[in-house]
């Protein structure tokens, strides 16, 4: 090589280099605040698959449990989370202002109630102990509408604050008469009948569904990232249903599950695609919040309902409804 060819040659390296830099510093970074939910893993996927970067997002994931999740966003260590659709009302009238831009999944018998197999009915479970997680949680929100639905309220038991996990591992080996708790840990209670039963879920009460959410800030700052975050989520759902044993090998292994493991889990719930996205903002999201608002304020969680069209910004949804 001559030595023009060998600057040449480092010239054409260097600049290699520095349009490598320059992607690099061009992905906007993010930290997202999530539990180990099985229907906030497609995120997950998202992430170690490489769909995040691809899009243009230095994505940084951080496992936080629902009742401190807000409180890291107020602190600025996360500018967008998931949780579940009431909890951002919990959240606002604690003054912690976020939108939610799409929605993420909806349980159809992932979130339930385990009692005793001595226990006939929920009605029974009145003066009983119930595990469940903190108020302003999902958990908590799930109980007191399973209460409602027949005809009773948080004060009619007595609650220990405990979260889904332990929760669920509490119960098995014996303590409290009912727990409240979700997959992947309902399926540890299924998996133990001798322990107790599931006597209710959300296929019986269908009332959990989640969406993803960030600051006004970081949206008012970051409309391509957030357009971005929308975009990843879908295409995580593509690659689930093009790659689903290895999807599900990347996903399970984030809650320390074997593939099939994972896939049973996920057969509780159900993921929601643009399309689905576009229903669930043109009607039913506004009719859940609503109500959901009415029960908060019930069980004392929320002073006044706030205005919900605030709570959302749903243009990054293609074909949403603002």
């Amino acid at each position: 090589m001559t030595g023009f060819s060998r600057i040449a040659a480092l010239a054409g390296t260097g600049f290699a280099a520095l349009v490598l830099a320059s992607a690099a510093q061009a992905q906007t970074k993010v930290a997202i605040g999530i539990s180990g939910w099985t229907g906030f893993a497609p995120l997950t996927l998202a992430k170690e698959a490489g769909i995040f970067a691809k899009n243009g997002l230095d994505v940084t994931i951080k496992k936080i449990p629902q009742k401190d999740r807000h409180l890291a966003i107020a602190s600025g260590d996360i500018q967008c989370a998931a949780t579940t659709v009431e909890t951002w009302i919990v959240w606002d009238a604690a003054g912690v202002k976020t939108k939610q831009i799409f929605q993420l999944d909806k349980s159809y018998g992932a979130d339930g109630m385990a009692v005793r197999n001595a226990t006939g009915s929920i009605k029974d479970l009145k003066g009983k102990t119930v595990a469940a997680s903190a108020p302003g949680t999902a958990p908590y929100f799930t109980l007191a509408w399973f209460l409602k639905e027949n005809g009773m309220s948080v004060k009619d038991v007595t609650v220990v604050n405990m979260e889904p996990g332990p929760a669920a591992q509490a119960f098995i080996a014996g303590q409290n008469d009912a727990a409240m708790t979700y997959e992947p840990f309902l399926s540890a209670v299924r998996e133990k009948p001798d322990a107790g039963k599931i006597i209710a879920t959300t296929l019986d009460y269908p009332m959990v569904m989640d969406t993803f959410g960030c600051t006004p800030a970081f949206l008012a700052g970051n409309d391509a990232a957030a357009a971005a975050l929308t975009k990843s989520y879908f295409e995580a759902l593509d690659m689930i249903a093009r790659e689903k044993d290895k999807a599900y090998g990347i996903m399970g292994a984030d809650v320390k599950q074997s593939a099939e493991a994972f896939g049973k889990s996920a057969a509780y719930l159900k993921w929601s695609d643009a399309a689905g996205n576009k229903a669930f903002f043109s009607g039913e999201w506004q009719a859940f919040s609503a109500k959901a608002a009415d029960l908060l304020l019930e069980i004392g969680l929320i002073k006044a309902k706030p205005d919900l069209s605030t709570l959302v910004e749903t243009k990054y949804v293609a074909g949403g409804a603002s």
